[in-house]
């Protein structure tokens, strides 16, 4: 007997069942199987072999072992995940003293009339340490307007300052471009060699020990004040440096009232030698009462009252 003919209001029908089915989440067909390396989904396992456990938007409750489904979104790319918790001076394409550049392994914010960034802010985590070498590929910035002066490496030679890296060479080492990007002389700024070498590295260290402990950081850092200027007037040696750090416990999880923060305002002369970066310790706050950065700004207002109040203690 030959099958009845079935009309396309039917099938019209049994599509949108389907479509409702699979929006309440009745009838899921999994996008892909577990990922090792990066959390993007509750099951999937990092780098160490745990599991993420945390839901997210990839997700959907299945039990438990929740699994990833189509159309629930992608993840955040690494240049949005550098300005994933806000933009401090509100930087933009128009304002030549808080010109905003974003890259894929950072974001500043440029100053033309010092010849540095205001701030620089990215994202740390495991995923951004490899075994790329330190490229010393130190260059003009070309990516800044053609009628603007741009710093070069010789603008520093002679002046008794290092050209210190604001996000570190050693923050990016996936890729030989990675590590490259920071050698840009946009990400420089005057620094005294007591403080680049000793305080400043140190912090650094840490920052990449807590990520090898499985931590994931947001950090924001700059100069502040002027102390004198080298390069014939074109760039300035600030008077302080200092860093703002998120530290998460792990990928993905929200910035609460108990998250931990560390910030340090640092000289920028030889009186910091062979003392140690916890001696500089203030609150974010204070830092942004010296720079009137609004930094973290899309944390929630009542959370950032409580971390961005606090000095830290946990080292």
């Amino acid at each position: 007997m030959p099958k009845p003919h079935r009309p396309s209001s039917y099938r019209f029908v049994i599509l949108c069942v389907l479509l409702l089915l699979t929006g309440c989440g009745l009838l899921q067909t999994p996008i892909r199987d577990p990922l090792q390396g990066r959390c993007e989904c509750p099951y999937d396992l990092d780098r160490a072999g745990q599991t993420c456990g945390e839901k997210s938007s990839y997700s959907r409750p299945g039990g438990d072992r929740p699994v990833c489904y189509v159309g629930e979104g992608s993840a955040p790319s690494a240049s949005q995940k550098n300005l994933a918790l806000g933009n401090p001076s509100n930087a933009n394409s128009r304002d030549p003293n808080n010109y905003l550049t974003v890259k894929p392994q950072y974001a500043l914010a440029y100053n033309r009339s010092t010849g540095t960034a205001n701030w620089a802010s990215w994202h740390l985590d495991r995923a951004w340490i490899g075994r790329a070498d330190r490229q010393n590929d130190f260059r003009p910035d070309e990516t800044l307007p053609s009628d603007w002066y741009r710093v070069r490496d010789s603008d520093y030679r002679g002046s008794g300052y290092d050209r210190g890296h604001l996000v570190p060479s050693a923050d990016r080492t996936r890729s030989a471009t990675d590590n490259s990007a920071t050698f840009l002389m946009t990400n420089m700024i005057p620094q005294h060699p007591d403080n680049n070498r000793e305080v400043w590295r140190e912090l650094e260290e840490y920052c990449r020990d807590l990520v090898a402990e499985g931590k994931e950081l947001y950090i924001v850092a700059g100069p502040d004040g002027r102390q004198e200027t080298i390069a014939r007037g074109k760039v300035v040696a600030p008077q302080y440096t200092w860093k703002t750090i998120v530290v998460l416990d792990r990928a993905g999880v929200a910035v609460t009232e108990n998250t931990r923060t560390i910030a340090v305002r640092i000289p920028n002369s030889a009186d910091v030698a062979n003392r140690r970066w916890q001696d500089y310790l203030v609150s974010i706050d204070e830092i942004e009462a010296a720079t009137g950065y609004d930094l973290f700004s899309k944390v929630p207002r009542n959370v950032q009252a409580i971390v961005e109040s606090q000095v830290d203690g946990g080292f």
